[in-house]
Formats: C-alpha cells, sequence, structure tokens
C-alpha cells in the first residue's frame, strides 16, 4: 500500500484529496490546524500541524517518524488567504504571517520529511494562478500572490537540488469553491482534486507548474 502525506485536510481542496486517495487504495497521512478531521478511515491518520510554529512543525515531523512509513507522495495544501490583502499597499504585518503559512512552513516541513519520501516520489506544492508572473495584472492581493511566487521558486529549487530523484512540482489547483475561493468559483473541490491526483500519482517532468495536467506560465 503506497502512502500520501496530504496538509491541510479538514477542508476544501485538502479534504477532497484525502478522500480521492482513500478510495484509489492509499494510506493517508494528514494534517490540520486542530489535529482533528471529520473523516473517518482505517487508512487515515491525522495529526496536528500550525505552519506558522516551528514548534509544531517539529512535533508533527516526529510523529510522522514514529509511523516509520516511507511516503511515496507529499502534497503541501495547507495555505492562507488573509483579509484584507486587498492592496496596493502592502500590509507587512500581513504579508509575514501568509509566508510563514504559505511559503516558509511549508519549506521547513518539506525539508524535514525529505528523508522519508521513496527515492522515486513526487512532492507536489498546491500553488497558485496568483502566483505567476505571466498573470500579473493587477494589485489586489499582494502578499498571498508574493507567497505563491516565492513557493514556485522552492519548486524549482528543491527540484534542482533533488536532480531527479524526487519529482517536484507546483499546481494550480483552479478557482475552487473552498473558504478561500468563494461560493461562485467555476471548480468544486472534487474537480480540483482529480486533477492533483492525477498529476500527484504520475512521472512528469519535475521543476514544473501545472494547470489540468498542462504546463502552466511561470
Amino acid at each position: 500500500m503506497k502512502t500520501v502525506l496530504i496538509t491541510g485536510i479538514s477542508r476544501g481542496i485538502g479534504k477532497a484529496l484525502a478522500q480521492k486517495f482513500l478510495r484509489s487504495g492509499y494510506f493517508v497521512i494528514g494534517t490540520s490546524t486542530s489535529g482533528k478531521c471529520d473523516l473517518a478511515d482505517l487508512n487515515l491518520v491525522v495529526f496536528q500541524l500550525d505552519l506558522k510554529k516551528k514548534e509544531s512543525i517539529d512535533a508533527c515531523v516526529e510523529e510522522i517518524h514514529n509511523l516509520d512509513k516511507k511516503i511515496d507522495i507529499l502534497i503541501n495544501n495547507a495555505g492562507v488567504w488573509i483579509d484584507p490583502d486587498t492592496g496596493p499597499d502592502i500590509n507587512i504585518d500581513l504579508l509575514r504571517q501568509t509566508l510563514e503559512v504559505n511559503l516558509i512552513g511549508p519549506i521547513d516541513f518539506t525539508q524535514k520529511i525529505l528523508s522519508l519520501i521513496n527515492k522515486d516520489g513526487h512532492i507536489v506544492n498546491i500553488s497558485s494562478r496568483q502566483g505567476s508572473l505571466g498573470h500579473a495584472s493587477n494589485t489586489t492581493d499582494p502578499s498571498y500572490r508574493i507567497s505563491k511566487a516565492a513557493l514556485n521558486m522552492f519548486t524549482r529549487i528543491l527540484s534542482i537540488h533533488l536532480d531527479g530523484t524526487i519529482i517536484v512540482s507546483s499546481v494550480h489547483p483552479g478557482w475552487v469553491r473552498t473558504d478561500m475561493g468563494g461560493k461562485s468559483a467555476a471548480m468544486s473541490p472534487e474537480e480540483a482534486a482529480r486533477y492533483i491526483y492525477d498529476l500527484a500519482i504520475s512521472k512528469p517532468e519535475t521543476g514544473q507548474f501545472w494547470f489540468k495536467g498542462e504546463k502552466f506560465p511561470w
């Protein structure tokens, strides 16, 4: 049985991803800020993880190490958009908070869990079109945009560092009906999860940015 580690599974895309992988026969290691999730399955374990706090990251990593399982897929899904990130001026306090969750925490967590990932594994960073320089046409959501653009650079740097032993991908999930995306968004969490799942289980070119299985502009 293969194992996937997904951060942020209590709702939205993360929850839909956990359900998709469970239905497909994976053992799922999930995280949430509370350590709880309303999913129940013999092949699911959930740990508490607050990406803003180093001590929480360290504790979660230790619990995952104690499972004594190798990981086939890591999906860095947990992230935040903090209101009112409206721009054009950048609120420095908001930027710091956003970077902790969307960039610094995932980098710290990934590096500390890296030894558990199988050499033919796949690391998937959930990014956003908002982090694409090619799609930067207005000044809204500056802290969120900056965090996701930086996460994309982490994808490239890590892919070079791992030199093809582990595939590293960024993914734009689409405009999804979640707490962050809103009720008028075009895609359901389940549809977004299906595209992310298909990419995660495949062997795409490492160090690339994807949307619905196609390369997306950086």
